[in-house]
């Protein structure tokens, strides 16, 4: 039975101890270390009636509260021994009892204190309090490892790049190696710009003003090829620039315009307009082109392959945004056959 298991039990019996989870709980919310451990121990000392109380892991004393300096060597070699190994130490002597702190079961810190009336009846309350303190352990621990599964999968969202656009990329610039080598060098340096972006953006969230920059760079490749074919209309409100979002937000709204919208009809406006209102940042990305309902749905998952792949981009950016700011900051898709595609997001334009 864990450490979590077994406070549940505990919990509806002892009042003591359901008050030192009140009153510890904020302060280990993100796990044992020196700080925290100076926090909860005259907290824990008070509550146990101790004359002093130390609270450490297995390099030893992290913190103490009221320990003279003749008990703390014999309370810090206790402390180590009980953290490695479980083991339990008295001396009935001193009035010294330290217990280990199990996290999963397995010994992780320690709770030692210096008893006022004799060892036995510290013993059995130190062991509660123990097991309360290695539930809020437990709990931290969860929520580290969440947040750390959220960071990789957002690492693994943002490293995604479509193959579509590198290939086109490619042989546009191999096409102008000829006829014009001077501009096969910049698209070439443009898309090493665009690849170190994507490579850095490790789940940080940037300014809007950084993401205008990625956009222009994949834009001046695509007018490569494009040409004339390819107009883009750019609104912004300076005011919005410095909103804070996930990088690689804007840029895969503006391939998804021009690979599904504008490509197929081979030609068409690209708009993209960015405004502040109500202390949010609002971007419009809008084609002319084909529209689709598929990508109303952000990639179905019993469509075919080739469709599938349609809505990537947009059902990584929704996950991000969602992930990042709440379930309200979404995409919103206006879209239908013949009629375009409108794609809006909206940000705190505060820092969060």
């Amino acid at each position: 039975m864990s450490a979590l298991a077994a406070w549940t039990g505990l919990a509806g019996r002892l009042p003591l101890t359901r008050h030192a989870a009140t009153l510890t709980a904020p302060s280990l919310r993100a796990g044992l270390d020196r700080e925290s451990a100076r926090e909860v121990v005259p907290l824990l000392r008070r509550l146990l009636g101790a004359e002093g109380a130390v609270l450490g892991g297995r390099d030893g004393i992290l913190a103490a509260d009221r320990i003279e300096c003749a008990h703390l060597l014999v309370l810090d070699a206790a402390v180590r021994e009980a953290a490695q190994t479980g083991a339990v130490s008295r001396l009935p002597s001193r009035g010294v009892v330290v217990v280990p702190i199990r996290v999963q079961e397995a010994p992780a810190a320690a709770l030692g204190a210096i008893g006022r009336h004799g060892s036995g009846a510290l013993l059995r309350l130190m062991t509660e309090v123990a097991a309360m303190l290695a539930a809020q352990l437990e709990l931290a621990e969860l929520d580290r490892a969440r947040r750390r599964a959220e960071q990789a999968e957002l690492r693994f969202l943002e490293a995604q790049i479509s193959p579509h656009f590198l290939y086109n990329t490619l042989g546009a610039a191999a096409s102008f190696v000829s006829s014009d080598p001077g501009r096969a060098g910049e698209m070439l340096l443009s898309l090493a710009d665009f690849l170190r972006y994507h490579a850095a953006g490790d789940g940080e969230l940037v300014s809007l003003a950084e993401e205008l920059r990625l956009v222009d760079a994949y834009l001046d490749l695509e007018r490569a090829r494009f040409g004339p074919r390819l107009a883009v209309d750019l609104h912004v409100a300076p005011g919005a620039l410095g909103a804070l979002l996930p990088a690689l937000s804007v840029q895969p709204i503006v391939e998804n315009a021009v690979r599904h919208g504008l490509e197929p009809a081979a030609s068409g406006l690209l708009s993209i307009t960015i405004a502040e209102q109500d202390g949010e940042a609002w971007v419009c990305v809008e084609d002319d082109g084909v529209g689709s309902e598929q990508l109303l749905m952000l990639d179905p998952p019993h469509s075919h392959e080739r469709d599938r792949h349609h809505g990537v981009g947009l059902r990584n950016v929704d996950e991000r945004l969602r992930a990042t700011f709440g379930p309200d900051h979404g995409l919103r898709i206006e879209t239908g056959p013949g009629r375009g595609t409108r794609v809006t997001i909206h940000v705190p334009v505060a820092a969060r």
